[in-house]
């Protein structure tokens, strides 16, 4: 009799060690997993260029109208970001970019600023460090124009134009929390300066260095 009884407790402990052994194991697994997960929430800073596609016309207000150029400036951004799949995100950001350049038949100068608010659905295809993505969305645009010229000036803000956005990009994945990319936009959007129509139709592209949390 007392031969079964510590038969059954050999067994009764051997399997509770095996249970715990597993446990342990499964715990150290799950940790593993989980360390190895890139958090959810980022912060991204850019920095590029704005490419307007096309020219505009302004009256002059001294009976005709006036070509200007646009040409190539300066862009920024920052934005906040979370991954609510491993390959979907949502971004908010609000940014900076502007256009300098002069009037075709006179002596003078333009320049145009932006700030725009934007909100941004972006797709991963998750390749290891490499991580490509395609994004849209939608925008709200701040502007504000200044014309110097020979045949007068001109200066005019505009109240919130809203407009679409849609391009590509990458990431590089450094690790879990720190990754760095380029990004390509083309953005619609006509803001009106008392009642004169400019398009802001562009390309931005940024550098970007981002950071998880």
């Amino acid at each position: 009799m007392k031969a079964k009884n510590l038969l059954f407790l050999a067994l009764a402990l051997a399997l509770i060690g095996t249970g715990s052994a597993a446990s342990a194991e499964e715990s150290a697994t799950n940790t593993s997993a989980y360390a190895n997960e890139k958090p959810a929430n980022y912060v991204v800073l850019k920095g590029g260029i704005y490419s307007p596609s096309m020219s505009f016309d302004l009256d002059n207000f001294n009976g005709g109208r006036e070509h200007l150029d646009s040409k190539t400036g300066f862009a920024g951004e920052v934005a906040v970001g979370h991954y609510f799949l491993p390959m979907l995100a949502v971004e908010l950001g609000v940014g900076y970019f502007e256009s300098e350049g002069s009037p075709a038949a006179q002596p003078g100068e333009t320049k145009l600023r932006v700030v725009p608010m934007i909100a941004t659905g972006k797709v991963f295809l998750p390749l290891g460090i490499f991580e490509p993505y395609g994004l849209a969305g939608i925008g709200a645009y701040i502007s504000d124009i200044n014309v110097d010229g020979n045949t007068g000036n001109f200066r005019g803000s505009t109240e919130i134009t809203y407009g679409f956005h849609a391009g590509a990009g990458f990431n590089i994945n450094f690790h879990n929390h720190m990754f760095a990319g380029l990004e390509g936009k083309y953005l619609w959007a006509e803001p009106s300066f008392g009642g004169q129509h400019v398009r802001l139709d562009g390309f931005i592209t940024t550098a970007n260095i981002g950071f998880r949390y």
